[in-house]
């Protein structure tokens, strides 16, 4: 209540005289929460809160500067109080792209839509602007699969030998991934994050982005962990990102089969990484409403692993997995 009655505080100061309501907006896997303010007259705006202990709101900023300098529909900043972690930004409504879908009708002209906002954000890349999603990042990322999906989710007997064969695989995963050009990434550029506001998607959660392989933010919104489609119509989606890429003079791959290996193997990386944060949010923060998702995501690992030989490891180990029942009330 501390920091409600702060926010309320802090509005009033930026609002004198004014009456407003405030109630929660949304919530992210993060400390992050937000609130949607309204006023009288009805126009409305959105809270960040952000607890400076265990969020800095200043990644944020940065991003939206650069993503909104790209061209990109993002929240403007409206006020801001950094000692505290408060973001006033503007609202860019309520209708996610996950919500929107349920018109099966609108989905082409959204990602459609979702498409030439990643090329104006890509196309905007400065190699010093945000941090390197480098060998070390992405190496981190990867072992949250075997410290907390295999170490506290499933809870098999991982051998040494099971754990030099898994570094084994991650570090031709990583070779592939570290190989692609690079340009921003907004890291998690999903159904979720894209909110139906007007022409172009608004884009939002963006704090965490860096500078990396071009395919990653393909894959989270065509390998989407929340939302499943036939894979005709996310190739379909991808030679059209492609073709645009390449008029656009982006540096992705000449030959469409070699950019399409390029995005599987990215997607093999985000994916072994999710299923970690998945397990994490649950046994470390008591988060359980990612468990329904893992089995989507592990069917994605699991396609992508079983069309290159170099995978057939970790299909192996996935195999040793999925025979198990899950510890939590569900199996795969």
């Amino acid at each position: 209540m501390e920091r409600i009655e702060q926010i309320q505080g802090w509005l009033t100061e930026q609002f004198p005289g004014q009456h407003f309501g405030m109630a929660p907006a949304s919530a992210d896997a993060s400390f992050r929460r937000y609130f949607r303010i309204t006023f009288d007259d009805g126009k409305t705006s959105i809270v960040m809160d952000a607890p400076p202990a265990q969020e800095d709101v200043r990644p944020w900023l940065q991003v939206q500067q650069l993503f909104h300098a790209a061209g990109a529909h993002v929240p403007e900043v409206l006020a801001q109080d950094l000692e505290h972690g408060f973001l006033l930004i503007s609202d860019l409504g309520t209708t996610t792209y996950l919500a929107a879908l349920n018109d099966g009708a609108a989905a082409d002209a959204l990602y459609r839509a979702a498409i030439d906002t990643l090329i104006d954000i890509q196309c905007s890349s400065r190699p010093d602007a945000l941090p390197a999603y480098d060998h070390a990042l992405l190496k981190r990322e990867l072992d949250l699969f075997p410290d907390w999906y295999i170490g506290k989710h499933v809870t098999i007997d991982f051998s040494a030998a099971d754990r030099q064969m898994l570094e084994s695989v991650f570090e031709k995963i990583l070779a592939v991934n570290l190989a692609e050009p690079a340009v921003y990434v907004h890291r998690d550029y999903h159904s979720r994050n894209l909110m139906v506001a007007g022409d172009k998607p608004g884009v939002i959660d963006f704090q965490d982005a860096v500078y990396g392989p071009i395919s990653y933010d393909l894959v989270s919104l065509f390998k989407d962990a929340y939302v499943d489609w036939d894979e005709e119509q996310t190739i379909d989606w991808l030679v059209r990102y492609w073709e645009k890429a390449r008029k656009a003079g982006l540096p992705v791959r000449a030959d469409f089969g070699a950019f399409f290996r390029d995005y599987e193997w990215m997607g093999v990386q985000r994916h072994v990484k999710v299923l970690g944060i998945f397990a994490r949010l649950y046994h470390r923060d008591g988060k359980d409403g990612y468990l329904k998702d893992m089995p989507l995501v592990a069917k994605y690992l699991r396609t992508a692993c079983a069309r290159y030989s170099d995978l057939g490891p970790l299909l192996r180990l996935l195999d040793k997995l999925d025979n198990r029942q899950a510890q939590v009330g569900y199996t795969f």
